[in-house]
Order: C-alpha cells, then sequence, then structure tokens
C-alpha cells in the first residue's frame, strides 16, 4: 500500500530517480540498429500473439495523455499546491491534444485501416507511455515551475516554441493524412486489380498495398510524418526552457527510438520499389538523413 501511495501519484524522490533513470533509454534503442524485427505497420507479420491494429494502436497510445491528466490534478493536492500557472495547462494541452489525435482520432475515426501489432511492440509502446507521461506530467504539475514568477520574463520564447509546435503538429496531421488518401484510393480504385493479385499473392485486402507519397515533405523524406512529430516535441521543450528536463529528453527518446525505424524503412521501400523510384529522397531528415 505504502509503494502505491508514493507512486501514484509519484513523490518527488521516485519522480526524480525515474527522470534520472529515464535519461538511459537511448541505449535500449540500439537494438534497432542491430535488428530489423518491428512487427507492426509495413513491417507487419502474421502472428498469433497480433492484437488487431486500430485497438492496439488506441490502447498503447491512450495511457499517456490519461497518466498525465491524472497527475495534473492529483499532484497539486498531494504537494499542496493551489492552483497552476497557466502554461502548464498550455503545455499539458499541447500534450493531450497530441495524443487524443493519436490515440484515438486517428486509428478510431480516420484511419481506413491498420495493420496489427504485435503484442510486444503494444506493450513495449504502454511503457513508454506510462513512463514519459510520468516524467512530464510531474513536472507541470508539482515538479517543475509551480507559479506565475517563475515564468515570468519567458514570454517570447514560450510563443515561438508553441508556434512551432503548432507547425509540427498541422505538418504530422498533414502528412499523415497523405498515407491515408493513399489508403482511401487504394480501397476505390484498384479494389479489382487488387482482388486478382491478392489471389496470386495471399493478401486478402488492399490494407497492405503502399506505394509512394509524393505531396509535402514527401518529396524529399519518406517519413514526413516522423521528421514532424519531432518538431512538435522541439517546439514543447522550447515552450518549456531548458530546464524542461522530461522535455528535453522525450525529444531525444523519440529520436533514438524512430530514426533507426525511419533507416530501415528506407531500405523497405528501396527493396520493394527500386533505387531509382525511391530516388534521392532521404529517410527523415530533409538533405541529412
Amino acid at each position: 500500500m505504502a509503494l502505491v501511495e508514493t507512486w501514484c501519484p509519484p513523490s518527488r524522490e521516485h519522480w526524480e530517480l525515474l527522470v534520472f533513470l529515464w535519461q538511459f533509454f537511448p541505449f535500449f534503442t540500439l537494438s534497432q540498429w542491430l535488428f530489423s524485427w518491428y512487427p507492426m505497420g509495413k513491417t507487419s507479420i502474421k502472428s498469433r500473439f497480433n492484437i488487431p491494429g486500430k485497438i492496439g494502436w488506441a490502447t498503447m497510445e491512450a495511457p499517456g495523455f490519461i497518466t498525465l491528466l491524472y497527475l495534473m490534478y492529483s499532484l497539486p493536492k498531494q504537494e499542496g499546491i493551489e492552483s497552476l500557472p497557466t502554461i502548464n495547462w498550455v503545455m499539458a494541452g499541447c500534450f493531450t491534444i497530441h495524443y487524443i489525435y493519436r490515440a484515438l482520432l486517428a486509428p478510431l475515426l480516420l484511419n481506413p485501416s491498420m495493420s496489427p501489432i504485435h503484442i510486444v511492440v503494444w506493450a513495449s509502446a504502454i511503457g513508454f507511455q506510462l513512463i514519459n507521461a510520468t516524467c512530464i506530467g510531474g513536472w507541470l504539475a508539482s515538479y517543475g515551475p509551480t507559479t506565475k514568477a517563475e515564468w515570468a520574463g519567458q514570454a517570447p520564447r514560450i510563443e515561438v516554441g508553441l508556434m512551432i509546435f503548432a507547425i509540427g503538429l498541422l505538418g504530422n496531421i498533414y502528412h499523415d493524412d497523405e498515407l491515408r488518401e493513399i489508403r482511401r484510393a487504394a480501397a476505390r480504385d484498384q479494389k479489382k486489380k487488387q482482388e486478382i493479385e491478392d489471389k496470386k499473392s495471399g493478401r486478402k485486402d488492399v490494407s497492405k498495398l503502399y506505394v509512394i507519397p509524393q505531396n509535402g515533405l514527401f518529396r524529399v523524406i519518406l517519413f514526413p510524418h516522423y521528421f514532424c512529430e519531432w518538431v512538435e516535441w522541439c517546439g514543447f521543450w522550447i515552450v518549456g526552457g531548458l530546464a524542461c528536463v522530461p522535455a528535453r529528453q522525450f525529444v531525444i527518446n523519440e529520436v533514438a527510438t524512430m530514426l533507426p525505424r525511419a533507416i530501415q524503412g528506407k531500405k523497405w521501400y528501396v527493396e520493394r520499389f527500386g533505387q531509382a523510384k525511391v530516388g534521392n529522397k532521404k529517410a527523415v531528415i530533409p538533405g541529412l538523413i
């Protein structure tokens, strides 16, 4: 019972320990450079341990914003804080908006289909969400700046950070929709052709039909939705400032997790479509990687 009381919500000592350990997460992602096994999305596999794509995605992404909101309401009471500054709630709102889109709107309402997700990936994503949200939520709710005076004079930086976050979020949604439109077009225009190919290849539907997108940043990189998400969280970190270690670590951990997937994803595109069709496109950072 005492363990639950000091973790739900976390005491300052437990929160500081978690933030410290979270900085070592990139070391666990090094295995992705050695092994390309990533059973979800375009690289999903058939397995008895698969979870249906839409259900899996929603349930592995939603714990993040739920945890953060829980901390925003519970931690101040635990620490005797009467009210939090507006900017704390604005940052919490940015986090929540992103994950309501990612966890609920995209998979359940917008995506026409989603490939199954292996339970290992699903469980790993839940772990990431819970730890990340606890680190960020603890900082916003009690263990970071909790008075207006501590935010005084930082308005210009905050405004710049919010603009960068908004640009990244809109870019993320735009490029996600480009991918969705490919799936919609495949279902509309190539159904008969795909049915013939399915009989030959063993595929059951058009949900695994892939082409190389050409609009927006897809002209120069293959994973602009990854890049735009990094832009989002860089903006979020700018809002919090250099002292916001959880926001900084969120950016680092996302890049550490997603960069090897993007590099391997480019290899997948080259193997599937050929170098000529992929052309000079980079994987995830325009002009660099």
